[in-house]
């Protein structure tokens, strides 16, 4: 049957989308199943740039589906739009528009997996092209698994490829950009891999040898940094505390830096950079940001937008508020103990408008127990407060001025007295 053994034990009783392009890796992928008796779709992509050529690709392999009576699905993309709207090159464009339609069809027409033709030269560009940009190990194993993702041919070569499709007689499509010097991967393979091949025969087969090591290396090497990410990455409301004097005992650091914090779009020498600079500095990424605490490094997500004041109704229940707390008129009981959580006010000191709001620059209260008014930010830095611990604390107000920074402290000039005729109790519940 085939010169090209492949393990499709995977496929077997599967519901099967092959990415069909019309170009000989696709068909002789497309022939090996037919063939293996392996049932499956096609899905074929056309982005209307090489013209009548790609109106072609499209007709023949729509053409091959009716002749195998093979289910055909394909879509018309205008990748020059996407392109210039995400300013992004043609070929990094094509790839996001084809496998977000890929992931479309294998989600909605409840396809198992998607199976592409991804062969071994294409491992060996990717890889090249990876060390050009400085990918590090975990760039260089290759074109990355997915679950729902599989390339069976991955471990073959162009040339076992092509000597199939000749033997049994195939036809497929040229695509004319395959030979372009304006993409990368083309000067790559032209002017890289076949030169290599021409003179080191065995070049790619000794490259899959050495992908195995690579890939068993990644393997032990992101077991470890899962074992020490568990003992240093500690989750609290939400955030992540690094201690920093653990971090810095790692040995290569900025190595391990940067399998922790690439992921979430930092640099590692900039993260280096924050370990070994003084508190309050901090890094972002798109979604993310790092800062240097005291001893830890808090990794959190960028903060969404906030209202900057929430006015509250001391004559209604049942407020939807951003943090649960709860009052109630207590005009004959005596005033007890303020604690950290629950404070007996005057209400006839609470003036419109009564809010809830964050810190500002330049906030200031009279602190109870205390003489005198003290600046917030100068309460924060007594109290230790990290960065976030001041953008998540939250402050009564009464006609702008802090009444109370809530769970922490009260302003003494809203305290409750003996004597005082209407008592406003206030807990935070949380």
């Amino acid at each position: 049957m085939s010169e090209i053994n492949l393990d499709l034990k995977k496929l077997t009783n599967k519901i099967i989308l092959l990415a069909h392009s019309g170009g000989v890796d696709s068909c002789v992928l497309g022939d090996i199943l037919i063939r293996s008796k392996i049932k499956f779709s096609v899905a074929h992509c056309n982005f209307q740039l090489r013209g009548e050529e790609s109106d072609n690709d499209l007709l023949f392999v729509k053409k091959w589906c009716k002749k195998n009576r093979i289910k055909f699905y394909y879509k018309l993309f205008n990748l020059i739009d996407y392109k210039l709207k995400n300013k992004k090159g043609i070929q990094e464009s094509a790839r996001d528009l084809r496998y977000k339609w890929f992931n479309h069809l294998t989600t909605n027409k409840g396809f198992d997996y998607l199976v592409t033709a991804h062969h071994l030269n294409d491992q060996f560009e990717t890889f090249l092209i990876n060390v050009s940009r400085s990918s590090g190990i975990f760039g260089l194993v290759g074109i990355p698994e997915s679950n729902k993702l599989l390339r069976p041919l991955l471990n073959v070569t162009k040339m076992q490829i092509l000597d199939y499709a000749k033997k049994n007689n195939l036809e497929w499509r040229e695509d004319s950009s395959n030979t372009s010097k304006d993409y990368f991967r083309n000067i790559i393979r032209h002017q890289v891999v076949k030169p290599f091949e021409n003179h080191k025969p065995k070049t790619l087969e000794n490259f899959k040898k050495t992908l195995a090591h690579l890939k068993d290396a990644q393997e032990f090497i992101s077991h470890q940094f899962d074992k020490l990410k568990k003992e240093l990455f500690i989750e609290k409301n939400k955030h992540i505390y690094i201690e920093i004097e653990s971090l810095k005992k790692i040995k290569p650091l900025s190595f391990s830096l940067h399998h922790f914090f690439s992921p979430k779009g930092f640099n590692s020498k900039e993260v280096e950079k924050l370990v070994f600079s003084s508190p309050g500095k901090l890094i972002l990424s798109k979604k993310y940001r790092l800062i240097r605490d005291r001893k830890y490094l808090i990794l959190s997500a960028l903060l969404k937008k906030e209202i900057n004041e929430i006015v509250i109704d001391l004559d209604k229940k049942n407020l939807k508020l951003p943090i649960p707390i709860k009052w109630e008129y207590i005009p004959n009981l005596e005033t007890k103990a303020h604690k950290n959580n629950e404070v007996f006010l005057d209400r006839e000191t609470l003036k419109s408008p009564i809010s809830l709001r964050k810190y500002k620059n330049g906030d200031y209260f009279y602190p109870s127990g205390m003489k005198g008014k003290k600046l917030l930010s100068k309460f924060f830095k007594d109290e230790k407060y990290s960065l976030l611990d001041k953008e998540e604390q939250w402050l009564l107000c009464s006609n702008g001025e802090i009444v109370w920074i809530i769970g922490k402290r009260c302003d003494n000039r809203f305290l409750a007295r003996p004597n005082t005729k209407n008592k406003l109790l206030m807990r935070d519940l949380r």
